[in-house]
């Protein structure tokens, strides 16, 4: 009689999955829905930062359309200006694509655990575990060219999971558009296939193809440019011609762990030497995971990490430069942390806590700012602003503030002369700030390759006054930044100090000079790359 009754059980049993998986999909997409709704929300109404110089420095860019730009492709500032052209000239305009692009992050990650791991409870367990990752917080909401090169790298990654090469392809090609690190990604795949026969395929032969399209528009550009793009690039390979201390290598390793809570590096760590693709005794993949997708996104992780471990013995760099290596890299530690039997619950809620809190201090700095300022020292003459070591979102107050004051000098001028002077900075990250903030939308301009700061591309819109400074003979400027070399100006004068603070603590000083006839720098050529 029970064999009579089994095939009555079966297609029970079978609905009661379907019914489980459907569940846990929605309940992963309604999270990531949800983060979404509310990141909207953030950029809308609750932030309280102004824009980073890096966001206000692409807006610039996307006012002049291009096929690339000084040292990215052109993808971040053709999403920044389709969206200003929808919404207008806003910071939420500006960082609306950084939602919609860590919304298909999220996402990506999610179809990653769900490809590798077959299951729905860690899909949502790896979507809740980032959302509480601070790089993923930021990249959902602030407009650098991190949010649309990651999207594009998970999508890629999901892609080749399912051996959809076109698609893959495709990805790869735009994700250049966005940040040169994404030609990474052929190579890791190609370093697969090497590894695992089973993945050799001759689709990959078009996926080169298809993936090397995103190169062309930079390619051509930097052509009829001098190469200063590809020269940039060479310009971080040396440091920029300063030293490198011996500890650099521990110094990036450091900002990993950092970056990662400390816990998840370790976990990514422990998974990648137990999943070592020459592992005599390999681990059997937790769950029910496939070999061949531990697989990939070992060699979507590994040697990104290691490409820029090596890069660190040459170049101070940027914690952010191996990001590609944690969006598979993170699906792979969850995967071998979180599928283990359930005996970390107090760590996985202590790692919980640690990454929200974390990532609320990081959108609402204010929570915690006295604190800092209470264990460091005194704000003085020659430290006036001592919290911006410690906190990072400094850098993205006062620009308001600042492009007041210089609205006002510029105001008093025109009154005394009935020229509306131009504006000039000492450091390119600050043309955008001012540009975005001050009235009308100025144009701004940077002294700073004339004085020691690297090239940039404002050095290549042209006129500029270093580069052409018989166009701007006799102008007058408003400065931001150090006092200048005597003979730049018929004459300079120090006009405000500009100090900015929030709730007693000082973030950020700037000074603010009057030069009246400009007459140029005696070496007009940037030096630095």
């Amino acid at each position: 009689m029970s064999a009579g009754l089994l095939p009555e059980s079966r297609p029970h049993a079978i609905s009661a999955g379907v019914i489980w998986s459907a569940r846990s999909s929605c309940r992963a997409v309604s999270l990531i829905a949800a983060a979404s709704l509310f990141n909207l929300v953030y950029v809308a109404l609750l932030c309280p930062h102004d824009l980073s110089p890096d966001e206000a420095h692409y807006w610039d860019w996307s006012r002049h359309p291009d096929w690339c730009y000084y040292s990215k492709g052109p993808l971040v500032a053709w999403l920044i200006r389709g969206s200003c052209e929808l919404f207008g000239t806003t910071a939420f305009a500006v960082r609306l694509p950084a939602v919609a692009c860590g919304g298909l992050l999220l996402l990506g990650l999610w179809r990653l655990a769900l490809n590798a791991f077959h299951s729905q409870q860690l899909g949502c367990q790896v979507v809740l575990f980032a959302l509480t990752l601070p790089p993923v917080s930021a990249a959902s909401v602030l407009m650098t060219i991190d949010p649309p090169f990651l999207a594009c790298w998970a999508w890629a990654a999901a892609a080749v999971q399912k051996k959809r090469w076109i698609a893959a392809g495709a990805l790869v090609a735009i994700g250049t558009l966005a940040k040169y690190t994404m030609l990474l990604f052929p190579m890791c795949i190609g370093l697969l296939m090497f590894a695992r026969p089973e993945w050799r395929t001759r689709r990959f032969i078009p996926f080169l193809m298809l993936s090397s399209l995103g190169l062309l528009p930079l390619a051509v550009w930097n052509a009829t440019h001098d190469w200063i793009g590809v020269r940039h690039l060479l310009g971080h390979a040396d440091n920029g011609g300063r030293a490198v201390p011996w500890y650099s290598p521990l110094a990036f390793v450091g900002g990993q762990v950092g970056l990662l809570l400390g816990v998840w590096f370790a976990a990514w760590a422990w998974a990648a030497w137990k999943w070592r693709p020459l592992n005599p005794t390999p681990q059997p993949p937790p769950r029910s995971g496939k070999g061949e997708q531990i697989a990939l996104l070992w060699w979507l992780s590994v040697p990104v990490f290691g490409v820029f471990l090596l890069a660190s013995v040459r170049t101070s760099g940027q914690p952010n430069w191996p990001a590609a290596a944690w969006v598979s890299g993170f699906v792979l530690a969850a995967g071998w942390w979180l599928g283990r039997k359930p005996t970390h619950g107090r760590a996985w809620a202590l790692t919980l806590l640690l990454g929200l809190a974390l990532c609320v201090f990081l959108r609402w700095p204010v929570l915690a700012r006295p604190a800092l300022a209470a264990v460091l020292p005194a704000p003085s003459e020659f430290n006036p602003t001592p919290v911006r070591k410690l906190d990072p979102t400094a850098r993205l107050s006062g620009w308001k503030a600042l492009a007041s004051a210089v609205d006002r000098v510029r105001l008093e001028q025109k009154q005394r002369t009935g020229e509306d002077p131009l504006i000039a900075t000492m450091a390119w990250t600050a043309c955008g700030e001012l540009g975005f903030y001050c009235d009308g939308h100025p144009a701004v301009y940077t002294f700073g390759s004339a004085v020691g700061d690297r090239a940039s591309q404002y050095d290549l819109w042209r006129p500029n006054p270093v580069a052409d400074a018989q166009a701007f003979a006799g102008r007058t400027f408003v400065y931001v930044g150090d006092e200048l070399p005597a003979g730049v100006f018929d004459s300079l004068e120090r006009v405000e100090q500009v100090t900015h603070s929030e709730n007693g603590v000082p973030l950020a000083t700037w000074t603010v000079w009057v030069g009246r006839g400009y007459r140029g720098f005696d070496r007009p050529s940037p030096s630095r790359y």
